[in-house]
């Protein structure tokens, strides 16, 4: 098949997005053909912005250094609004009309892929002009890039993040969940040839996702689903961002912020995105300002014989977990009974 010139736009959302924004956007740069920001609050993010919907910290101020000093080809676009976005939808519709490529990636501020990995996949594209997106198996991080989180609630598909799509004339971005992107035709593009991400982890290509890094980024991530219509899980989220990840993890099994489902960390022993070892090697030598979790608490769990043998045994459970009548809530709430009691380095039942 012939192949075809691939130009990417990169389409990211971000509210008080630091540390992350320059590592990101640098790892990004190389590749992209455009890479659109939108920035700002929506209805739902007001606890963590400015009174006219714009971040706290200094998001814009790096945004606008970048564009200055390392933007050359003049690809960086920033999009703003005076108030607060509606929501998401419109956020993801505000860079996707803009988008002159011919592909759209979507990108939260704190995804990143290996250089290595970008470089397949757009090789892909340009070999097979016929794929219309792609979706990434994605792994999250707790606490530290030497730590990984995973849950029954990702094993049962919530770990298959739609990020990448064709684009062309009369596309349009439906809905950003899930990221939804539809043809001229009106076809929604994974009904058409969509590369799964199932394909891509048998080459060992992830999203590497940092979205549980930072004590702040977490705090501020909890106030956000709090405000949203997620029942249980919007009740509960920032009581448990205070027992499993502001202070010391209280219910080892419950580390994930899809609190609601069992989930267990373990330790990462992979290697990460270039541009991630730069940032936290600039944060630990003071060139930028950002607190690190202290993870004192999981190095003594990951020491304790009972946690090992416990963890093993959920992960064992996660393919029945992951059947549609198997009650994940129930059997959660049943382990959300074991406790860790950092002081004493013991695990606790109290079931």
């Amino acid at each position: 098949m012939k192949s075809k010139e691939v130009k990417i736009s990169f389409g990211i959302i971000v509210l008080n997005g630091e540390p992350f924004i320059k590592y990101n956007l640098r790892s990004l740069y190389r590749f992209a053909y455009e890479i659109i920001i939108v920035e700002g609050a929506t209805k739902n993010s007001k606890a963590n912005a400015s009174d006219d919907g714009h971040s706290v910290d200094a998001t814009l101020e790096v945004l606008q250094e970048f564009k200055a000093k390392e933007d050359p080809e003049n690809k960086i676009k920033i999009i703003t609004k005076n108030g607060f976005w509606s929501g998401k939808d419109e956020q993801s519709q505000a860079y996707a009309q803009a988008a002159k490529g011919n592909y759209l990636w979507q990108v939260d501020i704190d995804e990143f892929y290996k250089k290595e990995d970008v470089t397949k996949i757009i090789t892909m594209l340009a070999q097979d002009p016929v794929i219309t997106a792609v979706s990434f198996k994605q792994i999250t991080f707790f606490g530290s890039p030497n730590y990984k989180v995973d849950s029954w609630y990702l094993r049962a598909g919530a770990d298959v993040y739609h990020r990448l799509f064709k684009w062309g004339k009369s596309y349009k971005y439906k809905t950003h969940r899930p990221p939804t992107v539809v043809d001229d035709k009106g076809r929604d593009l994974r009904g058409v040839k969509w590369v799964r991400a199932k394909n891509l982890e048998k080459r060992n290509i992830y999203l590497y996702h940092y979205s549980l890094l930072f004590p702040k980024q977490v705090e501020e991530k909890a106030r956000y689903y709090a405000a949203g219509p997620w029942g249980d899980y919007s009740r509960g989220v920032v009581s448990w961002s205070k027992n499993n990840f502001l202070s010391s993890i209280k219910r080892p099994f419950q580390v994930h912020n899809v609190h609601t489902f069992a989930g267990w960390i373990e330790e990462y022993t992979g290697d990460h995105p270039k541009q991630v070892g730069r940032m936290i090697d600039d944060i630990k030598g003071r060139k930028i300002n950002a607190k690190l979790r202290d993870n004192s608490d999981i190095k003594i769990l990951n020491s304790l014989i009972i946690f090992k043998i416990l963890r093993k045994i959920i992960k064992s459970f996660s393919i029945i977990a992951s059947l549609k009548y198997f009650p994940r809530k129930k059997f959660s709430l049943i382990l959300f009974k074991i406790y860790f009691d950092q002081a004493s380095g013991k695990i606790k039942f109290k079931i």
